[in-house]
């Protein structure tokens, strides 16, 4: 179903359109992050940077206050890093900011009709990502699954089921940015049923910021007959598949097929149904969520608001922070340790708020950099306003801004390289390369 449906999508608009070789480049890019688990361990991350980096080159966008901005992030880290005597450390963030901005002033160098093919891509890619993980939970697949709490949750090739849900739900919001095709429906409601796949909270929030701000930019009823639809179905589908969710129980692949079956039934026919579209669906969501609560025996812990481990780093972050408030510990330094209960000493590596990790590693003076950085990007989506993708791409750039406080979702680089793609979405174009529209 995920191959037909990319093709489709694909090639929903009937006219030719060619997407420029530096666009081709961040495509292949993200892609290969998505293949090389995120683009988490050095291979994919090298990878994934030296297409970046070539689409640059290719592109040669004009110096922007965003180039700065970034620059000086990069500068900063490289040169905090030597001051700890290890100026290689400084390294990794480099490349995430490289990504990230490259990916973004390449695709603003796009026509229109250019964004809404690359739109149409990168659902195309989510909806092979959302099915993938399903039929992981479904089937078992341990490889493309994480066992956490006794449950299974879905990851697919990116391995993190939190980075996965990020990329879901970034791709969720552009979708409902583009123009209704069927074909579309079933790739957006296959990419709201990964994100419900993952069982990830933060995904989840993340979905719904989204969906505020395509309700600001876009009006509320538009945007809830374009979003119903594909939640519903996705509602269907997940429902079916929380009996396999269990780890020590059963798998039930039948009832997972047919949840899935139905689900895409809904999200395609819905839109058929007209004024009786608010009614059925006010019906289906009831149904699901009775359905949800009696199959949810277990999921205690992915209906809560509680996560002891985390809350442990964060305390442990912020005693760090007080140590070095200005200059931080140095990048790659900030190991959290913390006791859990009755539970012995325990460390984590990364203290799941991409915003307070920053502000421990690279202290005030990275955490301001960052801060410019964000407020460069939401200013320049903002002078982009107007065009048919805007609202999508203004949306998932705040679902990444969202996610990214309960994540550590900056150190994959999949995650950078689709919210620079879709900040680039929504940036006003610079294809004529006179600087006109730039960052």
């Amino acid at each position: 179903m995920g191959a037909v449906v990319v093709g489709e999508v694909v090639g929903a608009r009937r006219e030719s359109v060619a997407l420029p070789g530096p666009v081709l480049l961040v495509v292949a890019g993200y892609a290969a992050a998505v293949v090389a688990q995120g683009g988490f361990y050095t291979y994919g991350r090298v990878l994934s940077a030296v297409l970046v980096g070539a689409a640059v080159v290719l592109a040669r966008p004009r110096p922007n206050p965003l180039v700065w901005l970034g620059g000086a992030f990069a500068v900063w880290a490289l040169v905090r890093g030597l001051l700890g005597g290890d100026p290689v450390s400084g390294v990794p963030a480099v490349a995430a900011v490289g990504v990230f901005v490259g990916a973004a002033l390449v695709v603003a160098r796009a026509d229109e009709s250019q964004r809404a093919q690359l739109a149409a891509v990168v659902v195309g890619v989510g909806a092979l990502l959302g099915a993938s993980g399903w039929v992981a939970v479904a089937f078992r697949l341990p490889f493309w699954t994480t066992v956490a709490e006794g449950l299974l949750r879905a990851s697919s090739t990116l391995t993190y089921p939190n980075a996965m849900a990020a990329v879901l739900a970034t791709t969720a919001v552009l979708a409902l940015a583009l123009r209704p095709t069927p074909p579309l429906a079933v790739a957006t409601f296959l990419v709201c049923t990964g994100v419900g796949a993952t069982m990830s909270r933060a995904g989840v929030i993340a979905l719904v910021a989204g969906l505020l701000v395509l309700c600001a930019c876009s009006g509320v009823k538009k945007t809830l007959v374009a979003a119903a639809p594909p939640l519903l179905g996705a509602v269907v589908a997940v429902a079916a598949l929380l009996p396999s969710l269990h780890v020590a129980r059963e798998p039930r692949p039948v009832v997972a097929v047919a949840g899935l079956l139905a689900g895409a039934v809904v999200a395609v026919g819905l839109p058929r149904l007209g004024r009786w579209l608010a009614p059925v669906a006010a019906v289906l969501l009831a149904a699901g969520g009775v359905a949800a609560f009696r199959l949810a025996d277990g999921l205690a812990t992915r209906l809560s608001f509680s996560s002891p481990d985390r809350s442990g780093a964060t305390g442990a972050a912020l005693e760090l922070v007080a140590r070095s408030p200005l200059l931080g510990v140095g990048p790659g330094k900030g190991s959290f340790f913390f006791s859990a209960g009755n539970e012995d000493l325990r460390v984590m590596r990364f203290v799941h708020n991409e915003y307070l990790q920053v502000l421990v590693e690279l202290g005030a003076v990275g955490l301001l950099l960052v801060l410019a950085v964000v407020v460069a990007v939401l200013a320049a989506v903002w002078r982009g306003r107007g065009t048919a993708l805007w609202a999508g791409a203004a949306a998932a750039v705040v679902v990444v801004l969202v996610h990214s406080a309960f994540d550590f979702l900056w150190h994959v680089p999949v995650v950078l390289i689709i919210a620079g793609l879709c900040a680039g979405l929504g940036f006003p174009s610079t294809r004529d390369g006179s600087g006109k529209g730039a960052v």
